[in-house]
């Protein structure tokens, strides 16, 4: 895959992160409490050495439920410790003992009704914990720190949306052209998004190489914390006041039918760097995706750290749909360890069958 810009430069400081599954933790902010009634059993579940997945399957085993009838609003990685909340559709009075669940990997931390199904995406935000270790340079860790709390990290999708080698990417544009098919919807679903989250990470890579944070006339601006957006044509005094105090955001297409939500200077550009994906975009409009847009810039917020010796343990919150490691890939040249015992496995078992 092409490298993408970085906003400050390539960090020079090195460090491991995932040396343990404690070493990322994720939180998840549920937007609204449980009701207490209703036919939706909402869990908030702490899990290490588990994914999404994982869980899923043992709720539904362990309800006796049709396993569509567990959702869950985000995906989590085996590699952590994560809290995180699903849904049980179990209609009638029954209530499982969901404590028995608890092990070494899972802990039901709460239980409750509610009236509705938990959706995907149905999130605030996500609080993490990370911790990294071996820090070559810290001082230099540290002056990055300074520079994303001010000004933030490109809101790039993370390699975790692509999947080992890329694969997501791949069987997504097989897909669109007609040499893969995939039935399964939530596969669909995944490799859609990769092909998409591709062009968007294209266009903000390309935008920030040109333009750094420099407005275009015509640009498609957000409001802060929405959805909403309006085009700036012309900027003015007002509106790069806002900017700054970042009350409106910056933002970059995710591609999908329709005319283009951008104009003028903005227009040319984005369509000068889509120019090259144009299968991907085609693909993209007929799978029946909608022109959305998506902020150029992430800024992590209540962001904090603690030094120990070479050890860097960092919080921040995000708001869903942003990665962690987009922040990370701006602070340091980062070690997945989990990742390269996973890889190291990998060829380890690949030189063994050929033998």
């Amino acid at each position: 895959m092409t490298p993408l810009h970085y906003l400050f430069g390539q960090p020079q400081a090195s460090a491991d992160l995932r040396t343990h599954n404690s070493d990322f933790i994720v939180q998840e902010i549920l937007p609204f409490l449980p009701t207490g009634e209703g036919e939706h059993h909402m869990l908030h579940i702490r899990k290490s050495g588990l994914n999404t997945a994982d869980v899923a399957r043992m709720l539904s085993s362990f309800a006796g439920v049709h396993p569509k009838e567990v959702t869950f609003a985000g995906q989590k990685d085996r590699h952590a410790i994560t809290e995180q909340w699903f849904g049980v559709r179990i209609p009638g009075k029954s209530m499982p003992d969901w404590q028995s669940l608890n092990s070494d990997q899972l802990t039901v931390l709460s239980s409750a009704r509610h009236g509705k199904k938990l959706r995907t995406g149905a999130l605030a935000g996500n609080r993490f914990t990370l911790t990294l270790r071996a820090v070559s340079d810290m001082d230099e860790v540290v002056r990055r720190l300074e520079l994303i709390k001010h000004t933030g990290v490109p809101n790039y999708f993370g390699e975790q949306r692509f999947g080992h080698d890329g694969k997501n990417l791949i069987f997504g544009r097989q897909m669109l052209n007609g040499s893969k098919k995939v039935k399964d919807r939530n596969k669909r679903s995944i490799y859609l998004s990769a092909v998409r989250s591709h062009l968007f990470n294209q266009v903000v890579s390309e935008r920030l190489r040109q333009f750094e944070l420099k407005v275009l006339e015509g640009d498609c601006v957000m409001l802060a914390g929405s959805k909403s957006y309006f085009v700036a044509n012309p900027w003015d005094e007002a509106l790069n006041k806002r900017l700054d105090e970042q009350d409106i955001l910056l933002s970059a297409p995710l591609w999908g039918r329709g005319q283009a939500l951008c104009e003028a200077e903005a227009l040319t550009f984005e369509q000068s760097v889509c120019e090259p994906f144009a299968v991907d975009c085609a693909g993209l409009e007929q799978a029946g995706l909608n022109q959305e847009r998506r902020p150029l810039i992430l800024l992590p917020q209540q962001l904090s750290y603690e030094i120990n010796d070479d050890t860097l343990v960092l919080k921040f919150a995000l708001p869903a749909g942003s990665f962690a490691t987009s922040v990370l890939r701006e602070l340091v040249d980062y070690q997945d360890v989990k990742e390269r015992e996973f890889q190291a496995r990998r060829a380890a078992a690949s030189e063994q069958a050929h033998d």
